[in-house]
Formats: C-alpha cells, sequence, structure tokens
C-alpha cells in the first residue's frame, strides 16, 4: 500500500475535523486543565474505509466504542477528552486505552470539543440557559410537594405523620417532648425497587419545545472569553435574570423536561424554606462539575451537573437554592438538540471543500487514483448520537409490589 495511506487521515476526518473547529474553536477551550481536539488520529486504509458518518457521544465508553465500531462509523465526536494527561503507555490492560487502540485498528479517529462546547455562543452553556427560560408546550403545571408524607410503620394500622417527627412546630399537646425517633421500619416485603432509571434517549431533543419567548429575562456571561474573532459573546456559564420571578417549581419542570424527563434529581433548598413558596430572580447555569464557575455568581439558584457536600451547604445557608442532574445529564441533551444539526449542516459544506481538495491533490498520481476514487466521490454525510452513551448514575425508585420487580 502506497506511504500517503498510511500517514494521514482519512478525508472524511480532515472535513469533520474542520466542521468542529469551526462551529467550537479549540481556542475558546480551558487549556489550564482540558484537552480538547484531535485525540486519535487513526490512519486512512481507502480499501477497508469507514462509513461517512460520525458517532457524537458525551463519554466513550467500551460500549460506545463497540457501537462505532459495529456502525463503521469514521468519527467518535466524545464531549469529553478520553485522554486527559500524557500516556507512559498504551495497553490492552487499561479499559480506555483498549478502546483508542480498537477504535484505531478500525481506521476511527476521536475529537474532543469539550469546554470549547461550553464557551461558544449557541454552545452548551446558552442550551442550559434556554431550558430555564423557555415554557412547556403544554400550559404551566400547578407543581407542588405533598403537605404531609406518610410511610408505613411496623404497625400496619397505624401512619406516621413526617411533618410532626421533622418538628414542623404543629405537633399536638400530647406529642411525646422528648421522643426520640430512630430510622423508619423497614418496609414489608411486598415492597419493591425500581431498575435504576436514566434520562430517556427519545426525549433529549425536545428542548425546542420550550419557546424563550414568553419569558423576559437578560442574560450574560458569567467568565467571558475575549480576543477571539467572531465569538465576541463566548465564556464560560450562564447567568440569567428573569424580569418577573419564577417559582422553582416551574423551573424544576422545565429542567426535567428539557433534559428528558429523569425520574428525579438532587434538589437542595434552604431548610427554612418549603419548594412552593420560592421564588427565583436569577439562575446561574454551568454544565458538568460547576464550582468553579459558579461559586462567586450572585444567584438565587445554581442550575449544574454536579456540586460537591460542602458546597452545596454552603449555597443553601446562604439562602440560595441547587439544582443537579448528575454530572453528564446537563451535556447529553445537547447532543440531538443542538450539536447534531449544527455539525450535519457545516459538515456537509467541509465535506464538499475536502472533496475537491483531494481530488487536487490526487490529480496526476494515477498509481492512487483507483484507491482514493470511491472516498471522494462518496458526497453521503451522516451525523447521529450514540444510543448507548448514558450517565453511569441512574435512579432506583422505592415502588409497591404492582410497580416493579425485586432486584436480585
Amino acid at each position: 500500500m502506497s506511504t500517503y495511506t498510511t500517514d494521514k487521515a482519512s478525508p472524511f476526518t480532515r472535513a469533520v475535523i474542520s466542521a468542529m473547529r469551526k462551529l467550537y474553536p479549540e481556542e475558546l477551550a480551558d487549556k489550564s486543565f482540558d484537552n480538547t481536539g484531535l485525540l486519535l488520529e487513526a490512519p486512512f486504509d481507502p480499501i477497508r474505509r469507514q462509513m461517512n458518518s460520525v458517532l457524537l457521544t458525551v463519554d466513550l465508553t467500551k460500549a460506545v466504542a463497540d457501537e462505532a465500531i459495529e456502525r463503521k462509523d469514521c468519527v467518535v465526536v466524545a464531549y469529553h477528552p478520553i485522554i486527559f494527561r500524557g500516556f507512559k503507555a498504551l495497553t490492552l490492560a487499561d479499559t480506555q486505552q483498549q478502546s483508542l487502540l480498537r477504535l484505531a485498528l478500525e481506521g476511527i479517529s476521536v475529537y474532543s470539543p469539550h469546554t470549547a462546547v461550553d464557551a461558544v455562543p449557541g454552545g452548551l452553556g446558552d442550551w442550559l440557559a434556554d431550558i430555564v427560560t423557555g415554557t412547556l408546550p403544554e400550559p404551566e403545571p400547578s407543581t407542588h410537594t405533598a403537605d404531609k408524607q406518610q410511610v408505613p410503620d411496623q404497625n400496619p394500622d397505624e401512619k406516621r405523620d413526617i411533618s410532626r417527627e421533622r418538628g414542623s412546630g404543629d405537633e399536638p399537646e400530647t406529642w411525646p417532648k422528648n421522643k426520640r425517633f430512630g430510622r423508619p421500619s423497614l418496609p414489608s416485603r411486598t415492597s419493591t425497587y425500581s431498575r435504576p432509571t436514566y434520562p430517556r434517549p427519545a426525549d433529549l431533543d425536545k428542548t425546542s419545545d420550550l419557546s424563550t419567548a414568553e419569558i423576559k429575562h437578560t442574560r450574560s456571561v458569567i467568565h467571558p472569553i475575549e480576543g477571539i474573532q467572531g465569538f465576541e459573546n463566548a465564556g464560560m456559564g450562564r447567568l440569567i435574570s428573569y424580569n418577573t420571578p419564577q417559582p422553582l417549581t416551574h423551573l424544576i419542570e422545565r429542567i426535567a423536561h428539557g433534559v428528558g424527563s429523569p425520574k428525579g434529581f438532587p434538589v437542595a433548598i434552604p431548610q427554612n424554606k418549603e419548594v412552593e413558596e420560592i421564588q427565583i430572580r436569577s439562575v446561574g447555569v454551568c454544565a458538568g462539575s460547576g464550582h468553579d464557575i459558579l461559586k462567586d455568581c450572585d444567584a438565587d439558584l445554581l442550575f449544574t451537573g454536579e456540586l460537591s457536600h460542602h458546597d452545596a451547604l454552603r449555597m443553601t445557608e446562604q439562602g440560595r437554592c441547587v439544582v443537579t442532574l448528575f454530572h453528564s445529564n446537563t451535556e447529553r441533551g445537547f447532543l440531538s438538540s443542538v450539536l447534531q444539526q449544527k455539525l450535519t449542516r457545516t459538515l456537509k459544506e467541509e465535506w464538499e471543500r475536502v472533496r475537491q481538495e483531494v481530488k487536487g491533490e490526487l490529480d496526476g498520481k494515477a498509481e492512487l487514483n483507483g484507491e482514493w476514487e470511491d472516498a471522494v466521490k462518496d458526497e453521503d454525510v451522516l451525523v447521529e448520537v450514540s444510543e448507548r452513551d448514558r450517565d453511569p448514575f441512574g435512579v432506583v425508585i422505592l415502588q409497591s409490589e404492582q410497580q416493579g420487580k425485586p432486584l436480585r
């Protein structure tokens, strides 16, 4: 085989890289810790070439690598870099290195945009901001929590009122003042737990249902990035200030709708407040781990992927609220809602340009024309979102016997 085919990536890979850099310039990434760009450049074998297709994922796991190999994709665009630090060796013993070696063997390259996607105007930060400034397709729900939660006691004929146990201040006179409460009694054997649930992939592209026109607000960048021509409003994190305060319950509904209707997610509120009574005037948003971006953000609500125990405590002690979704659930919906369409459109343009360039490079090289002919005449472009990518954490829910099956 000619050396030309072993020291270059495929023409389609070149088009994908060019399209990604146009949409999300690597100069916007936070280079203090991030590792963005082309992380694995697989040599091109025109005799055994891949499809002109891109697989989008948040994390490049073994399951996603298997998926890309089965589909014969040309490039995996993984939002999170699979390589953060330098390698001293590449072996099959390490599962992530194993995935990289297998992909290289199959001729599949890997590109990671990570924080460049967070920072770009219209990118991940603005997508999250759109979720908390949009309205649901139906009328806003009259969301509320139960006034009293009942749980089974040892005696099935009796019910305990948890609101009394937490010291709500309205205990009856006969309530024992020195009573110490231990762990709630175990439910009967008929109680079961659901299997872990994750945001539904079919619902991850529904943020287009959220109309931003009806909720008046102003939006600003928390940590601006300057000096990148054409991306003047870039930066990390977004601060949303509403013209009219919004009920926290409505924001929770919008967030659930926007990220694929998860069965549940953590919400932290001040201990002297109830969810129903909280009004939100401003929201700070940041995908993934938001502490560094949001720690000095003066907002009523912090909306991010994850926040440490002590950081959340500090926020609630200050009278603020926190919504977290597990790290990657603040990122995954962006792939199908925004990136898939944007990359498809830009990639079609870049692929046509690269095809013409390659034809010019091959002009006069008759010995290579046969090998490369199929590669440059294929006009197809396909960008799809992984069906196997998911956050490591799911939600397990206590159910009645009729609702679920026992975990074994």
